[in-house]
């Protein structure tokens, strides 16, 4: 069975940095497509960024620049570093993962975490 466990969440004042990390257990890490969604209050769940099978990335237009999404197959772990946080980006953060090489949509995504809150201040 597998199982996604987000970490990292946390307040932070508007400008620092922040690394959240997935943990993956119950399947093998490597060869399948991970990717970051967000939920923040009042709104839809958005891609943060998807990383397939290979480690190349896509970001979404607003994170560009300023978040990486990265992974360390030997240890089934998911990454995502924030950096230049901003309020707009207080959010629930979630984990998920694919059953193909590469994602496309968060329709690829089978697997979901349970999330973890990032709260920006100012």
């Amino acid at each position: 069975q597998v199982q996604l466990v987000e970490s990292g969440g946390r307040l932070v004042p508007a400008g620092n940095s922040l690394t959240l990390s997935c943990a993956a257990s119950g399947r093998t890490f490597s060869g399948y497509a991970m990717g970051w969604f967000r939920q923040a209050p009042g709104k839809d769940r958005e891609l943060v960024g998807f990383i397939n099978g290979g480690g190349f990335t896509t970001h979404t237009d607003s994170v560009k620049g300023r978040f990486t999404i990265s992974r360390d197959n030997a240890k089934n772990t998911l990454y995502l570093q924030m950096n230049s946080l901003k309020l707009e980006d207080t959010a629930v953060y979630f984990c998920a993962g694919s059953r193909l090489y590469s994602a496309y949509d968060k329709d690829d995504m089978y697997y979901w975490g349970k999330g973890t809150l990032v709260t920006v201040s100012s």
